[in-house]
């Protein structure tokens, strides 16, 4: 084997050796394709999130890619496959197909079903992907129904009845059982535009300018932020067009008061009832923003990588601009992959601002 320094060939960026180090030790995943590391007692080169035993420090080398590992003599784990698809990859892929099968199937599949035809085991299966979308297989399905329901029930040709039915419940008990948990009110209320529900809704002032925060029963199902206090306010009606707002009392002035305290302070921490309504995807991208800690930021990538569909980037800043409950749902935290910040709901200077209160703790 050929002699290497300390060093390797430095990967690109330059940052600091203990940052790569510190990736290696929590086996993070998120830096592969950033580096690889090598240890030369083995003579093998592994990807950040490889599985195998830790070595010891004095015995890595970080290398830029694999043909520079290669090169210093070192040959690829055959556990991590660092120069071809990652464990991770393949893991995305399986459940990206799972996840397919669902929204083509009119009866969600079992498990066993769904775990035999991507090739896993069920156990490995089902905590696979609930790591990746962030939803266990029933949840996802039951995501992927409210959305087709909704769609139907947008569609005047169609009665409610159908809608239930086309979107694959068995029974339209069933799923009135549920409708409050998935359309926030009942199906026919939805139809209409939200007549009999009923909104509250407060708006406060913070340093980033008008608030508007909106509760449904079910839990917060809006934070808006501008400049117009009239024009959030119209936003609100616009979504809600048939629906009762109703301004808030104050118990609910408290809960504004939380939000907007969670602006200025984001240390303190934000953990709210949410009424989250979207598409499968989109509800897959949001429980990704959920997890992302105060402080830190990722790329449209990384989040397309988490939910399984890395070729998804765009749909994946769709999703985030399509977000309407801000903070809680913090798709401020997401940048593009050289850290420059994108476009946001909200204005890119909002969120320049959210991110440098954050960095501050």
């Amino acid at each position: 084997m050929r002699p290497v320094k300390q060093n390797g060939t430095r990967p690109s960026g330059h940052a600091d050796e203990s940052q790569y180090w510190d990736a290696v030790v929590r086996r993070d995943t998120a830096s592969e394709g950033q580096f690889f590391y090598a240890v030369k007692s083995t003579g093998i080169y592994c990807r950040p999130g490889c599985p195998s035993r830790l070595p010891k420090r004095e015995n890595v080398a970080f290398f830029s890619d694999c043909q520079a590992a290669e090169t210093a003599g070192f040959r690829a784990c055959k556990r991590c496959n660092p120069n071809g698809v990652s464990i991770s990859g393949k893991s995305a892929a399986a459940v990206s197909e799972a996840c397919r099968l669902i929204e083509t199937s009119e009866e969600l599949p079992k498990l066993d079903t769904l775990a035999d035809a991507v090739g896993i085991s069920p156990f490995h299966f089902h905590r696979q992907f609930k790591a990746i979308t962030g939803l266990t297989p029933k949840a996802y399905a039951a995501a992927h129904r409210a959305k087709t329901v909704r769609a139907a029930l947008t569609d005047p040709q169609s009665t409610v009845t159908q809608a239930i039915y086309d979107a694959g419940y068995n029974s339209s008990s069933r799923f009135y059982e549920k409708s409050t948990a998935t359309l926030g009110m009942t199906p026919t209320a939805y139809r209409n535009g939200g007549v009999g529900a009923e909104i509250r809704f407060a708006i406060a002032e913070c340093s980033l300018g008008s608030i508007l925060v909106a509760c449904s029963e079910k839990g917060v199902c809006a934070i808006l932020l501008g400049d117009d206090p009239d024009t959030l306010a119209r936003d609100l009606q616009d979504r809600f067009s048939k629906a009762r707002l109703v301004g808030g009392d104050a118990v609910f002035e408290q809960l504004v008061s939380q939000v907007v305290g969670f602006v200025e302070t984001p240390g303190i921490g934000l953990d709210l009832p949410l009424d989250i309504r979207g598409t499968a995807f989109q509800q897959r991208v949001w429980q990704v923003l959920r997890e992302i800690p105060v402080g830190q930021t990722v790329s449209y990538a990384e989040i397309a990588e988490r939910i399984g569909e890395p070729k998804a980037v765009r749909a994946v800043a769709q999703a985030c601009g399509a977000n309407k409950i801000a903070i809680a749902v913090p798709c401020h935290r997401v940048v593009r992959t050289d850290g420059a910040l994108s476009g946001y709901r909200w204005g890119v200077e909002r969120k320049r601002a959210l991110l440098e209160k954050e960095a501050q703790i």
